[in-house]
């Protein structure tokens, strides 16, 4: 079983390849199709994942696993072929998001804890069957005026650990997920703590519940400053920052480091990744495992007409190939503006 998993981790993180999140959940994908005007049916939500499934250029040379909604795994394309199957021709694997969102964390104003665990064995093997051979879990850090608090870090880290171990149990990969959230005021230097405190908190408890790390993936945030703060970090400073920290935390026995975008705009995290890994002496691999950072451009020039299906795919085979240079080191910004 091991070696199973350790086989899907390391194809999750094969060369210049990253992990597309089109697991938006329902409430999510909603603001996307509102932002674009169009309705979130059943229907439209299928039409617009299948598009970007069917981006075979893209898919196979750039994308190395999708994170799909619970709707999503159990869809069929246009033609009667499961999405999953859609994924897996491509050379893609097909992986889940299985918690159940983050709630308010009892006696911690301002924290949240992530709930999902209850009946998680019995969904394991039921998405098994479904064709799913990794998963996602989110935890939510706030940073604020004394948080992120040693209660929240534990929580999460508790829960995603446990998550992971029963992901292990069924021979699905797990990725773990402990987002620090941009939003806010704070610096570059408070972001880095906070980061610190979580990936501490988490391997720790990854070992305690005997989670296997070489059959692991981490999906963390990168070292940036808050939203609200009035000096932002340059891409040097994000770069450096952000593999100081992991190389403080993260056991080399991880595979690879898929970071999320966590709000930045499309080519700042492409920028970000790629000066990371133009940097000499990572022990694991940095990629992307990108949502908004890699759909945003496709998702506008869809606009929810098939007419326009061609163009949306053109823009997120661009996006898709921008982060693949990145996860090589060797994007530039004159890339883009040939593009």
């Amino acid at each position: 079983m091991t070696a199973q998993l350790e086989a899907t981790a390391q194809a999750m993180v094969a060369d210049g390849k990253g992990i597309l999140a089109a697991d938006e959940s329902s409430g999510t994908i909603k603001k996307r199709f509102d932002s674009i005007g169009v309705e979130s049916t059943e229907e439209n939500r299928r039409d617009y994942r299948e598009m970007l499934f069917r981006c075979t250029d893209a898919m196979k040379t750039c994308i190395s696993g999708v994170i799909l909604f619970d709707e999503t795994l159990r869809q069929k394309a246009n033609d009667g072929t499961p999405l999953s199957q859609v994924i897996s021709e491509t050379g893609a694997i097909p992986g889940i998001k299985v918690d159940t969102g983050a709630k308010d964390l009892a006696a911690c104003p301002g924290e949240k804890v992530t709930e999902g665990l209850d009946g998680l064995r019995e969904r394991f093997a039921e998405y098994y069957d479904l064709g799913a051979r990794f998963a996602k879990w989110r935890a939510v850090i706030n940073i604020g005026d004394g948080i992120p608090s040693r209660t929240c870090l534990e929580a999460n880290a508790h829960a995603l650990a446990r998550y992971a171990a029963l992901a292990q149990e069924a021979n699905i990969v797990p990725i773990v997920e402990p987002e620090v959230i941009m939003d806010g005021p704070h610096d570059i230097a408070q972001c880095f703590d906070a980061t610190e405190a979580a990936l501490n908190t988490l391997y720790d408890e990854l070992y305690t519940q005997r989670v296997v790390l070489e059959g692991t993936i981490l999906k963390p945030n990168m070292v940036l400053s808050g939203t609200d703060c009035a000096t932002q970090a340059g891409i040097d400073e994000v770069a450096a920052q952000t593999v100081k920290c992991l190389k403080r935390t993260v056991p080399a026995a991880v595979p690879g480091i898929c970071f999320l975008s966590g709000g930045q705009s499309d080519e700042d995290a492409t920028a970000h990744l790629s000066a990371m890994n133009a940097m000499a002496d990572n022990p694991w691999k940095l990629s992307f495992s990108y949502g908004r950072a890699l759909q945003a451009a496709a998702l506008k020039a869809w606009g929810g007409k098939a007419e326009n299906v061609p163009a949306a795919q053109s823009a997120f085979t661009h996006r898709a190939k921008m982060n693949s240079l990145a996860a090589t080191g060797q994007w530039n910004t004159e890339l883009e503006k040939a593009a």
